[in-house]
């Protein structure tokens, strides 16, 4: 049984990318497609405030993946798709900062002008959901982007209180010996819950 998602995917024209109004709209009306129904609608509402998105539509991660890749199959011009990124955040749905995540880990860095995780935390602004830098954080990683090195985490973290914590995100998924980090991380301005539990366990795992 074909899905609402896949019959709508299939009337586009990929002539919708070719705009940023008409590939933010054409998105918008992709996500609906792909929500489970408006029974989601309240606990979206929820979400979305609580966050600090425009909206929550409700789209689950795999429709959002099927969105994707319509787009970068039939995307021509990638640079038009690495285009749209920064209006996607401005927007700030919540899948839209979905789809950004899954685009950066898609695009290379002559599509996007920069390496992926540049790319990324020069969208973040004053404020933002943690939980969705890491979200993000992990599928550039899962799109095969090492996160960087000691050197470049620690000059992020110099930058602002947001890009401080973000580095405390990535160094918590890099995996390797924090040891040049430590001080940084402990040093780290205080977060949420999320947030202390990943500074509790990324400094506890090299204990």
């Amino acid at each position: 049984m074909i899905s609402q998602l896949d019959e709508f995917l299939t009337s586009q024209s990929p002539k919708v990318m070719l705009r940023k109004r008409s590939c933010l709209k054409f998105l918008h009306l992709a996500y609906a497609k792909g929500s489970v129904g408006m029974m989601v609608k309240p606990t979206s509402d929820l979400l979305a405030h609580d966050g600090g998105f425009s909206f929550n539509i409700g789209c689950p991660d795999p429709e959002l993946r099927r969105i994707a890749s319509w787009m970068l199959t039939n995307c021509k011009n990638r640079r038009k798709l690495a285009k749209i990124i920064p209006a996607l955040w401005k927007r700030h749905g919540y899948e839209d900062l979905k789809m950004v995540g899954i685009l950066i880990s898609n695009l290379s860095s002559e599509d996007l002008g920069e390496e992926p995780w540049m790319a990324f935390i020069h969208l973040l602004q004053k404020q933002e959901s943690l939980d969705i830098i890491l979200d993000i954080s992990e599928e550039i990683m899962r799109g095969g982007h090492p996160v960087p090195e000691d050197s470049w985490i620690l000059e992020m973290a110099k930058q602002s209180k947001l890009w401080h914590q973000t580095a405390v995100i990535f160094c918590s998924l890099s995996k390797r010996n924090i040891a040049n980090c430590k001080e940084m991380i402990e040093l780290a301005p205080a977060g949420g819950e999320l947030f202390e539990r990943i500074r509790s366990r990324t400094l506890s795992e090299q204990n």
